[in-house]
């Protein structure tokens, strides 16, 4: 039995990761602002604390409290990074920050975890507002790796998707598509990768077993090609899709990219990770979410 807290988690991802915890028998602590509720009752104990502020962060380790795996799932920053570097200092075995795929810029190949070496790359400090999502992940893993006396390895995650995705970015596709709403998209033919929220729980849990440090990638076997996606909403709405390039803001599409955003994941599968086909569960989601929206 493990002793592990997690930085968030009352919701989405980080929701499921605490049932596979618990599954297996671990004694879980979730930290958050205490504003959302869970469903656990007394499975789990519960920290109140402001992830953004240092101070507050230390109610983590009170009491001379020591955890054998952390689990950050809301650091955004480089700032909120090095206060996690001090304040778990001697505290920790394991460290697991979520990242993202947002660390990557769109391309036409597929990026591996060397196209962003957070050992080497150039820090700047600076809080949440200070740095766009992708760059605020950047600089948050380069600080872990270059400043933390514990082992780190930061999972860089693509857009996760699911039942439970509070975002309603899938959603947001299918609802256009029935309403008949234009939907931005500057290219089709772009591939993108995903991965749904069950397995992102399975393969945090996964990973805290594992002896690999670093960042490593991780996401659904396969990707698609955004032009194939709007034709697996259309299928399941019985509409066409009215794409355009010059749609309002409200409009845009949460996946329009400009370039295909995909990334490679032999690391973790030499690891001997299973993911699964990604056409073994997107098609099923959007078929679920369709009938829903009905």
């Amino acid at each position: 039995m493990k002793n592990i807290l997690i930085l968030g988690g009352t919701r989405f991802f980080g929701k499921r990761l605490v049932q596979l915890l618990l599954e297996e028998g671990h004694k879980v602590t979730i930290a958050t602002r205490g504003t959302t509720e869970d469903e656990f009752g007394d499975q789990i104990g519960r920290i109140q604390l402001d992830r953004e502020d240092k101070e507050s962060l230390a109610k983590a380790v009170e009491g001379g409290r020591e955890w054998d795996t952390v689990y950050d799932n809301i650091c955004y920053s480089p700032q909120a990074a090095q206060d996690a570097c001090d304040v778990f200092n001697g505290k920790v075995k394991r460290y697991i920050l979520t990242s993202t795929l947002a660390v990557y810029e769109p391309a036409p190949g597929s990026h591996e975890e060397k196209d962003v070496n957070p050992y080497i790359y150039p820090v700047t400090m600076g809080g949440r507002n200070d740095f766009p999502y992708g760059e605020g992940k950047r600089l948050a893993e380069a600080v872990f790796f270059q400043n933390a006396d514990f082992p780190v390895v930061a999972v860089r995650f693509p857009i996760v998707l699911g039942e439970d995705d509070y975002t309603g970015r899938l959603e947001f596709h299918i609802d256009h598509v029935k309403k008949e709403q234009p939907i931005g998209i500057p290219n089709l033919q772009a591939k993108m990768c995903f991965i749904s929220s069950g397995e992102a729980a399975a393969f945090l849990s996964w990973l805290k077993n594992q002896r690999v440090e670093g960042a490593i990638n991780a996401r659904s076997q396969g990707d698609v090609k955004l032009s194939e996606l709007m034709g697996w909403i259309e299928k399941e709405t019985g509409k066409k899709a009215m794409i355009s390039k010059q749609a309002k803001d409200e409009d845009q599409s949460p996946f329009g990219v400009p370039d295909s955003w995909v990334m490679d994941t032999n690391k973790a599968e030499r690891l001997g990770y299973p993911f699964q086909p990604l056409r073994s569960w997107l098609p099923a989601l959007i078929r679920q979410l369709a009938v829903q929206e009905r």
